[in-house]
């Protein structure tokens, strides 16, 4: 994987939707899908490298990796051919036009739209370095700054500046001082939990949403479990931890594994039926919710799959 530029967004797909899954359900949200992921869910690495050259997937193409055709995995990643090869660096003015164009600005800023960084995988290094630049991008962008004419004037003569370098430079340090935290910006993260979320962007996060894999994945227990990822998760005011099940050992490894070793409390746990369109849509979410009544965690379904079955960026 190639260094990344971290003054500009590797964005794979942007759109606007809802969010399908966990719980915040049903809120209104703008997804950016970032490109590149650490993990290869239900395919070898060699197989991903060989998709990753060829690039023979068509966008949305939902298909069965090598592991999950040899029974090592029982589901391949369904978003794939969007983290794997497409992307494109955008500099960072470029999602806030976008949100402008489409009459989602003045939403996005007092938090009725939630952000949804996902992927792929959004903590990778340079992509958790991009999300907190572009976060201060924005802030400098929203920032206004009333300068009486004579301040102006002096500056001028002090110091030789004409009026835009000197409105540049205040909108900057006004910027500076202001913290996401002083807006209603709202920060979802989607995130597999195997990488460590830095300082600067765990304090910008209003919700971490972690999907740690299970052995369906075909990855390694090392590969998808990182306690010192997990654990910083948990130290966030606002996380939960989102397993895809599809049987009851899935649950028992779900506890094994995870809720059990890291003492997750119950009430964090969201469990969805693994699904990648309307076939047994119904029988498979009363599966997880009969679940949810005899191990006590929030059963839920995937909202989107139900609106518009296999249909991705909608």
């Amino acid at each position: 994987m190639s260094k990344m530029n971290t003054n500009k967004l590797l964005i794979s797909s942007a759109f606007f939707s809802v969010q399908g899954e966990g719980k915040s359900s049903g809120v209104p949200s703008y997804f950016v899908r970032l490109g590149n992921c650490n993990l290869n869910c239900g395919m070898s690495r060699a197989f991903t490298n060989k998709l990753f050259k060829e690039k023979t997937l068509q966008d949305g193409e939902i298909f069965k990796g090598d592991l999950e055709v040899e029974g090592k995995a029982t589901w391949t990643c369904d978003s794939t051919s969007q983290w794997l090869w497409r992307g494109e660096e955008k500099d960072f003015q470029y999602l806030i036009d976008q949100w402008k164009q489409q009459d989602l600005w003045g939403d996005i800023l007092n938090g009725n739209v939630h952000i949804i960084w996902t992927g792929g995988e959004p903590t990778i290094k340079g992509h958790q370095e991009a999300i907190v630049n572009f976060t201060k991008h924005l802030l400098k962008s929203n920032t206004k700054v009333s300068v009486p004419d004579d301040l102006f004037t002096t500056l001028e003569h002090l110091h030789g500046l004409d009026k835009s370098e000197i409105d540049s430079m205040l909108s900057n340090t006004a910027a500076e001082m202001i913290s996401k935290s002083d807006t209603s910006l709202y920060y979802e993260i989607e995130t597999n939990g195997t990488i460590v979320i830095t300082d600067e962007l765990f304090k910008i996060l209003d919700q971490i949403n972690c999907s740690p894999k299970l052995s369906n994945s075909g990855m390694t227990e090392k590969q998808r479990i990182n306690p010192e990822a997990i654990k910083r998760i948990m130290q966030h005011e606002n996380y939960q931890f989102k397993f895809v099940i599809s049987t009851e050992d899935d649950v028992k490894e779900i506890f094994r594994d995870f809720i059990e070793p890291f003492n997750i409390p119950l009430k964090n746990v969201v469990c969805m039926p693994g699904l990648d369109s309307r076939d047994d849509f119904h029988e498979r979410t009363q599966f997880v919710l009969e679940m949810a009544k005899k191990y006590k965690f929030t059963g839920l379904t995937r909202l989107h799959i139900s609106a518009w079955d296999k249909t991705l960026n909608v």
